[in-house]
């Protein structure tokens, strides 16, 4: 389907997803909200489709905004149905999305922009990245969700003073405040993106699934959050990935995300100074042969004396 402010490209089980209005610094009008929608309903129907890396065109702006023009004139009632149906065709859209959605916040993120990427189940931002939510400076509140999931993310305090200073934040200070899960150099903003997309494509998919249901309880009104849980995690048994997840960890059958596990621990010990610990006693014999075991890599072993 062809769209004309956003742009969509499936590639190795990843859905790249870009806001394309550069010229308005990606700001969300209404008709670009109502494509994204359109577009992520049918990505979610898609099973071939793991995970989704959401950004802004070029290099300024993750999404600077929505779209204040179409909206500046609004009386009470078309405000209350413009809050609405951003959250119901959306922003909650993603994050109920049983399929992780990565944003991959180039430049700013405000207001709108930033309750976008907050929606998202995991962000990685540039280092240009500036955040906020300004919305007070312009006698109105966050209508999008920013109340909701910032002190979620956050906290009370941080959040309250984020809204009620109207000021805008660095990606380090994101990072720091938990808002962001990383931060990197711009240019290197979707290989990471990627890199953290293909870890989680190489787990079970139902289990994702379950697990992104699970965490979400934890905020829905009315709902026992530790009782989803014991739900969610029961639906996992009898699942053919369950089955087939176990067996291979009995049998001790590397699959390709433990064969990954295995090389950052390999180069983890290789980055040690000179091995040293490997020798240093009982405790640590004992440590590589857990390693050794969990992970069949009888290498190690000769590494590790006797305690």
């Amino acid at each position: 389907m062809h769209y004309k402010n956003i742009l969509v490209q499936n590639s190795d089980q990843i859905c790249y997803l870009t806001i394309n209005r550069p010229k308005y610094l990606n700001s969300l009008n209404n008709e670009t909200i109502n494509e994204l929608s359109s577009c992520i309903k049918e990505i979610i129907q898609n099973k071939e489709i793991k995970c989704v890396i959401l950004t802004g065109a070029e290099k300024k702006a993750f999404v600077a905004g929505a779209d204040i023009k179409e909206f500046s004139d609004f009386n009470k009632i078309q405000a209350k149905d413009l809050s609405k149906n951003g959250h119901e065709k959306l922003f909650n859209l993603i994050e109920n999305s049983t399929i992780p959605f990565i944003a991959a916040v180039n430049g700013f993120a405000l207001g709108g922009g930033l309750e976008l990427a907050m929606s998202c189940h995991i962000r990685i931002a540039s280092d240009n990245a500036k955040m906020g939510l300004p919305e007070v400076s312009l006698g109105v509140i966050p209508g999008y969700g920013g109340t909701q999931r910032l002190p979620q993310i956050v906290g009370k305090g941080l959040a309250l003073e984020m809204i009620t200073t109207a000021k805008m934040i660095n990606a380090e200070k994101a990072l720091s405040i938990g808002l962001v899960n990383q931060v990197c150099d711009q240019e290197d903003l979707i290989a990471n993106c990627v890199e953290m997309a293909n870890k989680i494509k190489c787990n079970s998919s139902t289990a994702i699934t379950n697990e992104i249901k699970s965490v979400n309880a934890c905020y829905q009104d009315g709902v026992d959050g530790m009782e989803s849980e014991i739900n969610f995690f029961s639906d996992c048994f009898e699942t053919k990935d369950f089955v087939e997840g176990t067996k291979a960890f009995i049998e001790k059958e590397k699959t390709p995300c433990e064969n990954l596990m295995v090389s950052q621990i390999m180069l983890s010990l290789i980055n040690l100074d000179s091995f040293s610990f490997l020798f240093c006693g009982a405790a640590d014999s004992i440590i590589l042969k857990v390693i050794s075991t969990l992970f069949s890599l009888n290498a190690i072993d000769k590494y590790a004396g006797e305690p």
